[in-house]
């Protein structure tokens, strides 16, 4: 019975020792190398980290990188930020890049940065780079190569622009981009444009738009600082201010004949009313005058119209007839 018991023992230790040996195997070159650099990882990091399911080479070139640039970054710092998803390579560049160019940049801010940047075309190593080497942006806004803005006196100016940013990495991180510093900056050189009293002033000294531009901080609540804002070219437009008058008058014009078409309708409006009143006049005419003969015939039968009075009537009727026709023959 003793002797199946040490079989059994002797078994549970060789399957031990097998496993034990075939983690050593499988670890041994990547634990020599963090070793021969001087940045040791032990067997039970390396087998924790396998379980994990995080890359163990990833982890331990990060760490030599790291230690190589004397940057006592830890395993599990590393994998935390793997974890998050992030890019522990650039995260660890970025680092040692703003070391290099006497930067302060931790580990933590550099996390954040990275997964700040994450599913965008930046990256925390660009963010160093532009902080170390400043980047110049063209104005381009909504596809236009130029600014355009319109003077006092009504000629428009166009202005094209570049910037040129230096990366505040203390501000990165929940900032505004690239985009945001383009249309500060589009929209105070219209304004300043649209202060100018004419074109000519914007011709004879850009500098002027700069200087009014830069002195309205634009960098604030964005990921960078400004340096500068350079004028690259300045071009005369439109005359927008005699298109404006031209459309202004043209309006005018429209109204002032609107206006008079209701003043004329009203006009046919009052003539045909007039129309219909003497229209309504003429047939109260006739209408009395049928009553003449009528009245007449009563005063025959009254007595008080005799027959001489009657031809007296006539005779005056007719009279008044020949002298109108006399007259209308000398006309």
């Amino acid at each position: 019975m003793m002797n199946l018991i040490e079989w059994i023992i002797i078994g549970v230790l060789v399957v031990v020792g097998l496993a034990v040996a075939l983690v050593i195997l499988s670890f041994f070159t990547t634990w020599l190398k963090a070793l021969l650099s001087k940045a040791p990882v032990g067997f039970l990091t390396l087998l924790a980290m396998r379980l994990r399911g995080v890359p163990v080479g990833l982890i331990v070139d990060a760490r030599i990188t790291a230690v190589k640039a004397s940057l006592p970054l830890t395993t599990d710092q590393l994998e935390a930020h793997y974890l998050a998803e992030g890019n522990v390579v650039q995260t660890v560049q970025a680092i040692i890049a703003a070391a290099k160019a006497n930067i302060e940049l931790s580990w933590d801010r550099a996390c954040a940065i990275d997964l700040a940047t994450r599913g965008t075309s930046k990256s925390v190593l660009e963010a160093v780079r532009t902080s170390i080497n400043p980047k110049v942006i063209d104005c381009v806004i909504e596809g236009r190569e130029t600014i355009d803005g319109v003077a006092k006196d009504g000629i428009q100016v166009k202005v094209r622009a570049r910037v040129t940013v230096r990366s505040n990495l203390d501000r990165y991180v929940g900032s505004a981009q690239e985009e945001t510093v383009i249309a500060r900056v589009g929209e105070s050189i219209v304004s300043t444009i649209g202060s100018s009293e004419n074109y000519k002033i914007v011709l004879e000294n850009p500098n002027a738009i700069t200087e009014k531009v830069l002195d309205r901080g634009l960098d604030q609540g964005t990921a960078f600082e400004i340096l500068s804002i350079d004028i690259a070219d300045v071009d005369l437009g439109e005359n927008r201010g005699a298109a404006l008058r031209s459309s202004q008058a043209s309006a005018d014009k429209e109204v002032a004949q609107a206006q008079a078409e209701i003043r004329r309708a009203a006009a046919v409006a009052l003539e045909q009313e007039n129309k219909a009143k003497v229209e309504e006049m003429q047939a109260k005419l006739v209408e009395a005058e049928a009553q003449v003969p009528m009245a007449m015939a009563e005063a025959f039968r009254s007595g008080n119209l005799g027959i001489m009075d009657y031809y007296r009537m006539r005779n005056v009727e007719a009279d008044t007839e020949m002298r109108t026709s006399i007259s209308k023959d000398k006309d």
